[in-house]
């Protein structure tokens, strides 16, 4: 069984963390050092096919719910608080329908329960696009995304995967041929009867088109218990473009 890699910080109860499409768990570093402050053991954890992990031909929200399962048996953690941001918010969503039993809390950050259609393509481009055979640096594998990609602050985060696979070479730490096959997965919904009862937040960015009002029956629909808060001056990476009021808003409904 393989278990997912992870980065492990402060003691506590348990409060584990899903980045999103083509994260991995040092996104949320500044922000699990926050909440292991506040006295948790917070669990950044690699999806398959991401950060350090191990890759794998099949992806799809079964799977990496099920991994979760397994991590957690790994490490003991009878049950824990769940957040997730997108692609993580959706496992984290079907895990907690699948074993309510080990979810204490769930926060979803800037995803709804609902079909999301492919719209990743141009940065699957762009990555695809990356000759490792000829770059030496990283300013050279940002000077080749750009002619895919304009905005900088998407570079960078994509760019967080690049790692030296040698002494003059690159490589991505994501599977990136199985994530562009698989990129309509990650849009899939959560089981269509699904539902957890337990406490849920939902926070949206203010600036975001992920989380419409006209998706609040879906989101009662499946999560009966379910509040949702807005996060000002902040599109999808809400937590990034807004750490502080994200903090504040998670660990007051974490701690309620």
């Amino acid at each position: 069984m393989n278990i997912l890699h992870s980065i492990i910080l402060g003691k506590g109860p348990a409060l584990i963390i899903l980045h999103g499409f083509l994260g991995m768990s040092d996104n949320w570093k500044t922000l699990g050092n926050h909440y292991a402050s506040k006295g948790f053991q917070v669990h950044l954890v690699d999806q398959r096919n991401h950060g350090r992990s191990f890759h794998s031909t099949e992806f799809d929200y079964d799977l990496l719910a099920q991994d979760l399962e397994a991590y957690m048996n790994h490490h003991k953690l009878k049950a824990a608080v769940l957040l997730g941001h997108s692609m993580g918010g959706k496992t984290a969503m079907q895990f907690a329908c699948a074993y309510p039993d080990r979810v204490q809390k769930l926060l979803v950050a800037d995803i709804a329960p609902k079909f999301y259609p492919a719209h990743h393509q141009a940065i699957i481009d762009g990555l695809l696009a990356l000759n490792f055979d000829t770059i030496t640096s990283r300013k050279e594998a940002d000077d080749q995304l750009a002619k895919h990609i304009n905005e900088i602050g998407i570079r960078q985060f994509l760019l967080k995967n690049l790692y030296r696979t040698g002494r003059e070479r690159f490589g991505l730490r994501i599977n990136l041929p199985i994530l562009a096959d698989k990129m309509g997965e990650v849009g899939e919904n959560i089981d269509a009867t699904a539902s957890y009862k337990g406490p849920t937040l939902f926070l949206r960015g203010d600036r975001s088109e992920y989380i419409k009002e006209t998706d609040s029956p879906t989101i009662q629909r499946h999560f009966p218990a379910a509040t949702l808060e807005t996060i000002d001056n902040s599109g999808h990476w809400l937590h990034a473009e807004n750490p502080k009021q994200f903090f504040a808003k998670s660990i007051a409904f974490i701690n309620s």
